[in-house]
């Protein structure tokens, strides 16, 4: 029998929501997503990866995200940032110059971060299901992928996989610093490579080629799901602002009816 994968991308506190909403969206019309062999989750995806597995209801998650934001911070996803995944995608080496600015970068102390994952994850235990989360080290740009067989806590391979460079603190992992899995490429879509795949993801990097979610699919032979223009209006430009986290929930339940009608075709 053919084992399924459910790949998650980044996109920020905006882009758990969304996800979660079209998560919820498409169990209530009689498709669970969720029940995957493996999972795969990057930066934003990692947190939705680590809910999803956590034995937490998708009903719960979802009403979570409707009412809840007292764990988040305010930040901004800037033009420095948004410069800095370019020449980290384009540039050899660029991944580790990327890494570096964040190390020198001033910002919230890595207790904090780690304080705001624990407090969105809720658990420090891998679960049962396989999952697969991405995160760049921060010094030479090399990648490394946490799993269940890490033998690393979950809050810190989430940390790390989230830990957006000139933003968040890159994260300590057995001795070593990293920075957001988004940098490597905004799914990893070629992490879920020899099963039957659906990836959602919040952001689509058009333009990165390789790193490109919808480019990476087609190896794969894997279908993408990612926001509508109604949907993209309602989670803002900035991924970052936690007040867009209820409208980008919503916005994600309702395009499920749209990608049910579709798929139904």
């Amino acid at each position: 029998m053919e084992k399924r994968a459910l790949v998650l991308g980044g996109g920020g506190v905006t882009g758990v929501a969304w996800t979660i909403g079209l998560l919820f969206g498409l169990a209530e019309r009689g498709r669970d997503l969720t029940r995957a062999d493996l999972v795969v989750g990057t930066s934003a995806g990692a947190v939705v990866a680590a809910l999803l597995t956590s034995g937490r209801s998708l009903e719960e998650l979802y009403e979570h995200e409707r009412t809840d934001t007292s764990g988040d911070r305010n930040a901004v996803v800037g033009v420095r940032v948004l410069a800095g995944f370019a020449l980290a995608a384009w540039w050899p080496g660029g991944r580790a110059r990327l890494g570096r600015a964040a190390l020198r970068a001033r910002t919230v102390p890595e207790s904090v971060r780690r304080e705001a994952i624990a407090a969105r994850v809720g658990r420090d235990e891998w679960p049962a299901t396989r999952l697969r989360i991405p995160a760049v080290e921060a010094a030479t740009g090399a990648v490394r992928i946490f799993d269940n067989d890490s033998g690393v806590s979950l809050i810190d391979a989430v940390a790390a996989s989230c830990a957006v460079p000139l933003v968040w603190p890159p994260m300590t992992v057995d001795g070593k610093r990293y920075i957001d899995g988004g940098v490597r490429s905004v799914a990893n879509v070629d992490l879920a490579a020899g099963h039957r795949t659906t990836v959602i993801a919040p952001v689509t990097a058009s333009g990165r080629r390789a790193g490109d979610p919808r480019v990476q699919a087609k190896s794969i032979n894997a279908v993408v799901i990612s926001p509508t223009d109604a949907a993209l209006t309602a989670i803002g430009r900035n991924p970052l602002d936690p007040g867009r986290r209820r409208p980008a929930a919503e916005a994600g339940r309702a395009q499920a009816a749209e990608v049910s009608e579709r798929e139904a075709r």
